[in-house]
């Protein structure tokens, strides 16, 4: 059960990020650009090196996507006045849209992976992924501290 588990969630995943990269090209946003976006989005004002952090990409790939979303208009680069050395990245005006947009095209596939599934089968997905989530953070804090 364990292997079937990993295998069908890693899937999923995966379909989904295809689903959505197609869907998400009509709108001129790549699947990454949208995850940089909704990054952003949350966490506006985060310099480069965390943003590469919550990508899991390098951060010279950081920076050339922040470059690309900078020359379409989506981003933009401010100093961090408490430190000379690094800038924060905030969306404009113009990501607003983009990411408006977005989220229509998001939550329309969300709804066409759960159909079929009542609400309160939907509720308990949602519970059992939580509970996963918090398991392996929980676990993966742990042996942080253990390993100092």
């Amino acid at each position: 059960m364990v292997e079937n588990l990993g295998f069908l969630m890693a899937d999923v995943t995966r379909l989904m990020r295809r689903r959505f990269d197609e869907r998400a090209r009509t709108t001129g946003a790549t699947g990454t650009q949208w995850r940089t976006l909704k990054i952003l989005e949350r966490r506006e004002g985060i310099n480069q090196g965390q943003l590469a952090e919550m990508l899991e990409v390098e951060p010279i790939t950081a920076c050339r996507m922040i470059d690309r979303l900078e020359e379409s208009g989506l981003v933009e680069r401010r100093r961090d006045p408490g430190d000379r050395r690094a800038w924060q990245i905030y969306l404009t005006d113009k990501a607003r849209p983009v990411l408006a947009e977005l989220h229509i095209t998001a939550a329309t596939m969300i709804e066409e992976l759960l159909q079929g599934l009542s609400n309160r089968q939907r509720e308990e997905l949602i519970e059992t992924l939580g509970v996963m989530r918090s398991n392996l953070t929980i676990g993966n804090e742990s042996n942080e501290a253990a390993n100092g």
